[in-house]
């Protein structure tokens, strides 16, 4: 979230599209029914008529897939009927740059695009520089070349009804949702929106969400109170987890993974620190040597030397080109080419798309390790519905793992808030906290490359800095000022001493000489030598909920993202009454949140440009917010495809049906088809509020289990009868890779759509189930998804898929 969940209440028009918010996050719907009781607009878009939906003053059915469609849409109605923000758009957006006459689109295709490869050549997207280097600009918007032209061109094709026949939304449904939301351009209102897996779990997955930041900065909508663009996360951490690595291509701090042909600490730090000679851009990225070396320090403490470039060349390195993505892992385990895996904290088993393929892949293994609370699936699968155990070679271990109760330690919630939680009772039996399975763990494979002095390339083990324990057990404090960072000689900085083992003030204070420590530079300042600021509770008194000493929020403590786009070039608020920061010309210094960069305003209080200042976007390389993005790996616009499974045979937009980038990893048990008559109907996933994930922790509580007892399938009236089904009846749900049996809900919240003149059915399944427990509860939905996913992300498509529904 580039805001956080309290801020919500400030927002006039509130959409909530990609989620279900008041059922599957509802804590969140909290701070929603707030603001609509100030007031705000609620807008719901959903194939399904959800508890989201019985609240908004808006709802829109849209068939899963063709989400850009609809946002395509309402950028040029934004733009037709001059909606948009035209100081911010000029002044703070990259809608001014000028492209290179090497970019250009056609029928479906960006300029660059290989067939033989599947990939682009994103050179081709670049923007036309002077001899500097810095990017040529029309503040008029005016010049062909520019951005802003660009867009109007691009999306003239999404007209009210193409869309309408794309997505199966109905135009006055469209032109409701568009209108509403397309006010908040108005400065002095904002609108927010509130996404989840809905948009992501698709082979065009990041240009959904692409697109709704690109309106965001069309309605000077990003860095103000009540707007920004906010994700709903699927978990309590998943945030913090994110933050610090939990995915193949990113270090802590999201620093990137280094490649093969990053050989030296040189060639790797000088390949991802972005250059710029404009003198007004800030260059968030410009200090990565601090923070990569920083790292280091905290891996390899003393052993981290600039002699041996402070230990880079012991840490693995990802093969150039080669992704190591969930579905890519699953696919090697499927074909044998790795023999051991850990399963910590997962059910991947039920939680991977296309389940049955997840499932074989373990069956190839030598050896698993089932971290976790309960039995579950993946730690059973060679006992599991099909499968002969006695061919199964691989040998399984289960280690019992606390609940969060049961354990000390921070979570990061969706708005980047770092909260503390406390022990409250001790985990039963031989069950042990992560963090201490993790250090004994690693403390046994130390004392194996002790003791053999054959062993081949022992220093990363040897010289890793293992020294989080307190009386033999985990000490979450220790990691805690791990990751923070320490000063690892006395320095003098801004005028100031501080000791060898200080703990490091801010991320500013990092350098590149080995002086510092940080196991993630962005954590910085959350745990001082005041103490733990994650552990703050004190709430404010008035504003607009930022409650700075609440928790602790990276980076530096800023509760909004990108926030000097909330004041005009002179620094007064866009939104008096909802100010975010504001300069005191008096003081000479920004008042309310932490600044997204100290420096003054863009122009002095006579109007004259500030040559002091910087460019508010201060996480890009230009310090311009992002209309045209160059660096996606399916095109600088987003641009409607049809999943890779579809009920229709073209695209009234161009030539091209499916992303021609999107990964697919086909085996006996995946073939991708347009409207094969076997699979008529779209099928989608979601969760309801009785069952958590995979249902591992919640299957197992009867009042839960009586809520919501067994698989289902939601269906139309319309469908139902078309197939002689009625509620509650035991159904056969499959798809090209297997099938589940599932309880038949036929309900009114789903509706047929009309889609390029033709009836097409739409059905939903939660993915909560497995076969562990209860008895006839039902199978993993997942057994229906399938092994494709999104080209940035590699995030798979299980949100829009075809099925074939009938009796069982």
């Amino acid at each position: 979230m580039t805001n956080h969940w309290i801020d919500i209440r400030n927002s006039d028009c509130i959409l909530i599209m990609g989620s279900n918010a008041a059922e599957n996050h509802p804590i969140s719907f909290k701070w929603v029914t707030e603001a609509v009781k100030r007031g705000a607009s609620l807008l719901n878009v959903d194939p399904r008529f959800t508890r989201s939906s019985a609240k908004s003053h808006v709802y829109a059915p849209i068939r899963s897939g063709t989400d850009i469609a609809f946002l395509g849409g309402m950028i040029k109605h934004i733009l037709d009927n001059d909606l948009w923000f035209e100081p911010y758009v000029a002044e703070y957006t990259n809608a001014c740059f000028l492209v290179k006459e090497s970019y250009g689109f056609e029928d479906g295709l960006f300029s660059g695009y290989d067939p033989k490869t599947n990939r682009y050549d994103k050179s081709r997207w670049g923007f036309q520089t002077d001899d500097r280097g810095v990017p040529l600009k029309d503040r008029t918007l005016k010049d062909p070349r520019c951005v802003f032209q660009l867009l109007k061109a691009h999306y003239a094709r999404y007209d009210l009804e193409t869309v309408s026949s794309v997505t199966g939304t109905p135009k006055e449904d469209l032109e409701a949702v568009y209108e509403a939301y397309a006010a908040t351009g108005k400065k002095g209102k904002a609108g927010t929106i509130m996404y989840a897996m809905g948009w992501t779990q698709h082979t065009v997955g990041v240009q959904n969400i692409r697109a709704m930041a690109m309106i965001q900065l069309l309605l000077g909508n990003m860095g103000v109170a009540g707007g920004g663009v906010n994700a709903l996360r699927g978990e309590s951490n998943v945030q913090g987890s994110t933050d610090h690595c939990i995915l193949f291509h990113i270090w802590p701090g999201y620093l990137k993974t280094p490649g093969a042909s990053h050989d030296t600490l040189a060639a790797y730090n000088e390949a991802n620190t972005p250059g710029t000679s404009d003198p007004l851009s800030a260059n968030w990225w410009g200090n990565y040597p601090k923070y990569s070396v920083s790292l280091l320090k905290s891996f390899f403490g003393g052993h981290a030397t600039p002699a041996n470039e402070f230990g880079y060349g012991w840490l693995p390195r990802l093969d150039d080109g080669k992704t190591y993505s969930w579905l890519d892992l699953f696919d090697v385990m499927y074909k044998g080419e790795f023999t051991g895996f850990f399963a910590w904290g997962q059910n991947p088993a039920c939680s991977g798309a296309n389940a049955t393929k997840t499932r074989e892949a373990m069956a190839n293994l030598d050896w698993m390790v089932n971290v976790n609370i309960f039995e579950n699936e993946t730690g059973s699968f060679w006992k599991g519905p099909g499968v002969d155990p006695g061919k199964v070679k691989t040998e399984v271990f289960f280690l019992p793992c606390a609940v969060s109760v049961e354990k000390e330690g921070s979570i990061t919630n969706s708005g980047r808030w770092m909260q503390w939680r406390y022990k409250a009772a001790n985990p039963p039996g031989s069950a042990k906290p992560d963090g201490q399975i993790l250090m004994e763990l690693m403390k046994r494979v130390k004392d194996l490359y002790r003791r053999d002095a054959s062993a081949v390339f022992p220093e990363p083990i040897l010289n890793l800095k293992w020294d989080y324990e307190t009386d033999g057990e985990f000490d979450p404090h220790k990691m805690a000022r791990e990751i923070n960072g320490r000063f690892q000689r006395d320095v003098t900085l801004k005028g100031k001493t501080y000791r060898k083992g200080e703990l490091v003030p801010s991320f500013a204070f990092l350098q590149d000489d080995g002086s510092t420590s940080s196991a993630n530079w962005l954590y910085c300042n959350s745990y001082t030598e005041s103490g733990n600021m994650a552990a703050r509770r004190k709430r404010e008194a008035s504003g607009i909920g930022l409650n700075p000493e609440w928790s602790w929020c990276w980076p530096v403590n800023r509760r909004i993202l990108y926030n000097r786009a909330s004041v005009d070039p002179r620094g007064n608020p866009w939104d008096r009454e909802h100010p975010v920061i504001s300069w005191d010309a008096a003081a000479g210094k920004w008042v309310g949140d932490v600044p997204d960069g100290g420096w003054p305003p863009m122009q002095n209080p006579d109007g004259s440009p500030n040559p002091n200042t910087r460019y508010p976007f201060i996480m890009k390389p230009e310090g311009h917010g992002r209309i045209f993005g160059p660096g996606r790996a399916d095109g600088p616009f987003p641009e409607h495809y049809e999943p890779l499974e579809c009920p229709v045979d073209r695209n009234p937009f161009s030539g091209q049906i499916a992303n021609p980038t999107a990964p697919s990893y086909a085996t006996r048990l995946d073939v991708f088809k347009t409207c094969d008559p076997r699979y008529p109907f779209v099928g989608t996933t979601y969760r309801v509020s009785e069952h958590w994930q995979t249902g591992v922790m919640t299957r197992w509580q009867p009042w839960l289990l009586e809520a919501q007892p067994q698989l289902f399938v939601e269906m139309s009236r319309e469908l139902a009868e078309l197939r002689g089904i009625e509620n509650g009846d035991r159904v056969r749900v499959e798809s090209v890779r297997g099938g589940v049996t599932a309880v038949a809900v036929v309900t009114g919240r789903f509706k047929p759509f009309r889609i390029l003149g033709q009836e097409i059915h739409q059905v939903g399944l939660p993915w909560h189930y497995g076969w562990v427990h209860p008895e006839n509860g039902g199978d993993s939905a997942n057994l229906l998804t399938p092994s494709a996913g999104d080209p940035n992300t590699r995030i798979p498509e299980t949100k829009a898929f075809m099925v074939n529904v009938q009796k069982a």
